[in-house]
Order: C-alpha cells, then sequence, then structure tokens
C-alpha cells in the first residue's frame, strides 16, 4: 500500500492562488442548474463501485488529510481547542498504524478550524507541526454584522496566526441577486485575508436554488475566492451531493475559462467515513485526482475522523472499537 506524502502548508509550492477577475454579469447571467439531472447524477456516486480492503484503507488515509478538524461550539474553551490540536497532531493512534504499516507517513489533517477568539490558542498548539489554523470570521455563521466589523475581525484572526479564513456571504444579496455588492464584499474581505487564504461559506441551504447557488459561487470566485465551501454547518440543510456536484461543475467551468483551480469544501453532516469516501469519489470523478489534495479540498468536520479511526481499527481487527476509545476533544 501507497499514500502520497502531503504537504502541509495552505497549497503546494507552485500552486497559482486565485488572482480575482473583473465581475462578468453576462458570465453569470448564463448560469443555469438543472436539479432533476444533478440529483440523478448524484445518486449514482458509490452506488456503481466501492473501494475494498487495502485500497479503502489508503482513501481513508488520505481522507484523514483532508479533515478540518472543527470546533465551533458556543461553549468551547482554551482546553477543548488545545485538545483538539493535540488530536490533530496525532489523528490515528501509532498501533493502528503500525499495525497498517504506514507509521512512516506524515498523516495530518488539513487544518484545524476554530473561532477568532482561539487563533492564538490554536497556534501555539500546533506550532512545529506544519498544521495551519483556519479562522471562521466575518460575523460567523450569520454574516450579518457591519462591513467594518467584519473585515477587523479578519485582520485580527490573520495577526494572531491564521493561515486560513472562512468567510460567510450575506445569503439575502444572493437571494435578492445582487451580485455587484457580493462581488465588492468578497472582494474586500480577499484583500483582508491578505497571504492567508480565503474559504467563501455560501451556507447553500439558505439560497433556495441549485442555480442561485452556482451564481454565487462563480461570483465569490471572481471575487477572489480560494476556495467555496456549502455551508456554516449551522443550517437545517448542509453539504449534500447535489449541492456539491452544482459547485464542482462551476469550478470546473472557472478553470476551463481562467486556468485557475479553486478549491472545494463541503461542510455540515458529514460525519462517517462512507460519507467521505463518496465526496472523494465525486471530486475524483468530475475534477480528477489533481483535486484530492488538502490545497484544493477539505471537509469541514467535528465527528469524522473519529468514524475514520474506528474503521481504520476494523480493517486490523475485524471489530468496531467503542467510540471512547478515540477520543476527539
Amino acid at each position: 500500500m501507497s499514500l502520497r506524502i502531503v504537504d502541509h502548508t495552505p497549497a503546494q509550492a507552485g500552486h497559482q492562488r486565485n488572482p480575482g477577475f473583473p465581475l462578468d454579469l453576462d458570465w453569470v447571467g448564463r448560469v443555469r442548474m438543472n436539479r432533476s439531472a444533478l440529483e440523478r447524477r448524484a445518486s449514482t456516486i458509490g452506488a456503481r463501485r466501492t473501494v475494498k480492503k487495502d485500497y479503502q484503507v489508503a482513501w481513508l488515509l488520505k481522507a484523514i488529510t483532508l479533515i478540518d478538524l472543527t470546533t465551533l461550539n458556543a461553549d468551547d474553551t482554551a482546553g477543548r481547542v488545545e485538545r483538539l490540536c493535540a488530536k490533530a497532531r496525532h489523528p490515528v493512534r501509532s498501533e493502528i498504524l503500525a499495525g497498517l504499516d504506514v507509521s512512516d507517513l506524515k498523516i495530518l489533517p488539513g487544518a484545524v478550524c476554530v473561532y477568532h477568539s482561539f487563533v492564538a490558542t490554536a497556534v501555539k498548539a500546533l506550532e512545529g507541526s506544519g498544521i495551519p489554523v483556519a479562522a471562521v470570521s466575518t460575523a460567523f455563521p450569520h454574516g450579518l454584522a457591519p462591513i467594518e466589523t467584519k473585515l477587523k475581525e479578519i485582520e485580527m484572526s490573520v495577526a494572531d496566526g491564521a493561515m486560513e479564513i472562512d468567510i460567510v456571504i450575506e445569503r439575502g444579496m444572493v437571494l435578492r441577486g445582487d451580485w455587484q455588492a457580493l462581488y465588492d464584499q468578497v472582494k474586500a474581505f480577499r484583500k483582508a485575508c491578505g497571504a492567508a487564504h480565503m474559504k467563501t461559506i455560501l451556507g447553500t441551504g439558505e439560497l433556495a436554488t441549485l442555480t442561485n447557488i452556482a451564481k454565487a459561487s462563480l461570483v465569490c470566485m471572481l471575487a477572489g475566492a480560494d476556495f467555496i465551501k456549502t455551508s456554516t454547518g449551522k443550517e437545517k440543510v448542509n453539504a449534500n451531493l447535489p449541492t456539491s456536484l452544482a459547485m464542482i461543475r462551476m469550478i470546473r467551468w472557472f478553470h476551463e475559462e481562467t486556468g485557475v483551480e479553486i478549491g472545494y469544501k463541503p461542510a455540515g453532516g458529514i460525519a462517517t467515513a462512507g460519507d467521505a469516501l463518496k465526496y472523494m469519489a465525486l471530486m475524483k470523478e468530475e475534477l480528477g485526482n489533481t483535486w484530492l489534495q488538502p490545497h484544493l479540498f477539505r471537509f469541514g468536520a467535528s465527528s469524522l475522523l473519529t468514524d475514520i479511526e474506528r474503521q481504520l481499527e476494523h480493517s486490523l481487527t475485524g471489530h468496531y472499537a467503542a467510540d471512547y476509545r478515540q477520543p476527539m476533544v
């Protein structure tokens, strides 16, 4: 079994960041999504073929490197964040890695994602690991604070050491079709991020239609987003495969037109190894192996790692361990 060792930096060496482009309202106006067609396509993901045995182990180890290990709870504390960072440093128990004969591989999550208040705590706890800290900013999860407040929060998170910023758009701009306002705001957020990579959370469960989601994806990419992300995890409807297809196809179209590779991050409700494998299969089939790297694909998840570790242990022992054997925080 082999697995490529990944470089845990916001982007691989030589990867071109999205420089941003002028708002093209003609292009936005041409965007249409066929829900029935996307749902039919989504229903085939994971149904036609699955990965088994050693191949599944390799895919699950790869999945760990794509996780933004996240805690975004109202009762978060510095201690909880420190425990999450300790888990990030050692995401799989050493005896499992040894049993799988992969102890020499650098298996680490893509990032640790926290509220701004805990960025400095996470940066200190992860010092020397190479794991970046991602901060949710711009009045997460609603995104309705004054623009000056949101920009200041981004700047403060970057100053505290966040290498990635997950910003939230104002969903009302999409529902009104106010693409200029959305473009201007996301462009301002990107400027405030500076060298930190920007993931743009659309809040897809609140955007009404797949066409709205696709148009918002395009506008955010034109404004300079490095990633587009489905959800805050706080909406009633979070990541799902039809929504992901709509966003991924906009990423593909954008790449065809501009040559720029944009990352994708589904978030909310992705809790099992089976879920992870479906999203990875979707990325492979729609965008190719290039996108199965941390600088272009992440899961936003809090409990996914626990299930993956249980699956890896099952591959060794034939038994599923209790959840407490893989404590998160």
